[in-house]
């Protein structure tokens, strides 16, 4: 099968033999490219690249694939906290483990969530991005009485938005750089930040925007990171400290409730179906497995009017 790995410098459509093992086949329908995708490359990946995955079981059956197994056996992924799995570290897609940029997918059956009608598994790799946006306000605490921004306007960002809207938010304002991310945070209801804010949604994973995420809380708010920090970043103690804000860094996703009754991707999956303008407006690009060099050179220049390309296999 065809499949898309990380090569020296980028990434290689090469010929890899259908996934093996334990596990639901997946018949891939799209993977879209995320930021740390690059920085798997950048670390030195040779793994197959891609964890937002969606696609179509033997059975006809539309999925979303949580990028996030977990053992499924541990008390965390017993209480639905699979991102907390210690596997979580060792099992990363497209870094420590294959991911499904690919013809073929093998997943456990735990980590494949059903998509609603209405939402085609050609968009549903919007999913998985979107269930971290969705965790990281659940983190931060967002609902009703709470006045959100989001720092960084990239597809996560947007998405966080629409997240904490979902949630119930007070208000929703975006800090974005790019005019076209700034004309998309309009059509999605954000406004332009104005005072401070109860919790802060970083999406851009820069010092830069670290250090304006602790401009805008509020005394005693709440700074949600999502973006993934160089070890040489240098945290903002200062303004944190005069502040007692807190800092909740938000991995992932997992169930929403105490007994994992619902998953945080059924969430989002419903969202999207709710708001089709999401998908229509943050997926910007579509290519073909054979064309995946050209879509990495794409997602590599944001500032061009890129949200998320989509590989189709």
């Amino acid at each position: 099968m065809r499949a898309v790995q990380c090569v020296p410098g980028g990434v290689a459509v090469v010929e890899v033999d259908e996934p093996g093992g334990d596990g639901e086949l997946v018949h891939v329908s799209a993977v879209s490219i995320c930021a740390s995708d690059f920085q798997y490359i950048a670390w030195g990946s040779q793994q197959i690249i891609g964890h937002e995955i969606a696609g179509v079981l033997d059975d006809g059956t539309p999925v979303a694939v949580e990028g996030m197994f977990g053992c499924g056996a541990c008390e965390w992924c017993e209480r639905g906290n699979y991102n907390l799995c210690a596997l979580t570290a060792t099992a990363a897609l497209g870094i420590t483990a294959p991911g499904g940029m690919s013809e073929f997918f093998r997943a456990p059956a735990r980590a494949l969530r059903p998509l609603p009608m209405g939402l085609a598994p050609e968009d549903a790799c919007l999913v998985e991005p979107g269930s971290v946006a969705w965790h990281a306000c659940r983190t931060g605490g967002v609902g009703p009485d709470t006045r959100v921004v989001v720092v960084g306007a990239g597809a996560i960002g947007l998405l966080a938005v629409a997240a904490a809207q979902a949630l119930g938010a007070a208000e929703v304002a975006v800090e974005a750089r790019h005019p076209h991310q700034r004309e998309a945070a309009e059509r999605f209801g954000a406004v332009q930040p104005r005072g401070l804010y109860d919790v802060v949604i970083e999406s851009a994973g820069s010092e830069s925007s670290l250090h304006r995420s602790f401009e805008l809380v509020r005394p005693a708010g709440t700074v949600v990171t999502i973006g993934v920090f160089t070890p040489d970043v240098a945290w903002p103690h200062l303004t944190s400290f005069l502040k007692e804000a807190k800092t909740a860094p938000s991995l992932g996703y997992c169930a929403d409730g105490a007994h994992g009754e619902v998953r945080e991707f059924d969430r989002v999956a419903a969202m999207l179906v709710q708001r089709p303008e999401i998908a229509a407006t943050l997926i910007t690009h579509r290519f073909g497995i054979d064309d995946a060099v050209h879509a990495f050179d794409v997602a590599g220049k944001r500032e061009n009017g890129v949200f998320r390309v989509v590989v189709h296999p």
